[in-house]
């Protein structure tokens, strides 16, 4: 069951990863594009799913979701900040599914712990540190 989690945990990792090298090409392309452009001061609502705020029950997960989402919101460009919450959500819903079943809640602790130290390496780049 470890062998499994450790899988559809390394495949998000790689969706996020890709996901971030597509969105800073697509992100310069539009900055050039934009940039004979004047800027306009647009600043809107942020907008949370219902499962935001939800615990995992885990005090390893809670904290990493704690920690990546306040990275995400605060240091991410918007235009990249909904993949990276879209990641958390995700997260957040397996990992509550493994948290409730007493037969895999076990290994989530280090699954969370593989994850904080993964995504913490990747989210340098914008300054976040945890």
């Amino acid at each position: 069951m470890l062998t499994r989690t450790l899988l559809i945990f390394a495949v998000l990792c790689a969706a996020i990863l890709i996901g971030c090298s597509k969105t800073d090409t697509m992100e310069n392309s539009n900055t050039m594009a934009n940039s004979n452009k004047p800027a306009t001061a647009t600043n809107p609502a942020k907008t949370t799913t219902a499962s935001s705020g939800e615990k995992i029950g885990v005090p390893e997960c809670d904290d990493f979701i704690t920690k990546y989402d306040a990275c995400v919101s605060d240091k991410v460009p918007e235009a990249s900040r909904a993949q990276f919450k879209s990641a958390v959500d995700q997260w957040r819903s397996s990992w509550k599914k493994l948290a409730d079943n007493p037969a895999t809640r076990g290994s989530l602790a280090a699954a969370c712990k593989q994850a904080a130290a993964q995504q913490e390496a990747a989210l340098k780049q914008y300054g976040c540190s945890w």
